[in-house]
């Protein structure tokens, strides 16, 4: 797996200057360190060998909520079963809710990884007066009770950490 911090350093857990100075400046998060040194450890196993092609991307969390994006380096994108597996093996370990997302620029299949097994009907964009840009995801109502974390704000919240837009969802 490739990471942006040297091997040795998230295994061990003491870092090197070049890895602290990238802790420092805000690239990498403290707890994206324990996200790391797991998905290591994974990799060595026989269910996740997927896992060697694949680059952390990064993580972002919000109240008890981990989402971990990780990029395809060999266009061999995982089975969801794989990855599926994946999260409930980190969420295990980590001891907080996971899920595995993978990167892509298109906002509606980011969506639909997170929100699963709910469904979306639809994702808008609204292009506000002072040029700012938000998104509206629509949830049929009866899916509603299908989302994967507790309150749809959490999902809003590391939705909007993803994009770097507001993200709000809606039932239809």
């Amino acid at each position: 797996m490739k990471i942006q911090l040297d091997i040795l350093c998230v295994k061990t857990g003491v870092l090197c200057p070049r890895c602290q100075s990238i802790v420092r400046s805000g690239s990498v998060k403290e707890y994206e360190i324990d996200v790391m040194r797991e998905l290591l450890d994974l990799e060595e196993l026989t269910d996740f060998k997927f896992l060697k092609d694949m680059e952390y991307v990064r993580s972002v969390m919000s109240e008890g909520a981990l989402v971990i994006i990780l990029q395809d380096t060999k266009n061999n994108t995982p089975d969801p079963r794989s990855l599926n597996k994946l999260s409930w093996t980190l969420s295990e370990r980590l001891k907080i809710r996971t899920r595995i997302v993978t990167n892509t620029k298109d906002l509606k299949e980011v969506v639909k990884q997170l929100v699963f097994p709910a469904r979306i009907t639809s994702v808008n964009t609204i292009w506000l007066p002072d040029g700012t840009v938000e998104y509206v995801v629509r949830v049929p109502r009866l899916e509603l009770r299908n989302l994967p974390f507790k309150r749809r704000e959490i999902i809003e919240d590391l939705l909007t950490q993803i994009t770097g837009n507001v993200v709000k969802i809606r039932a239809d």
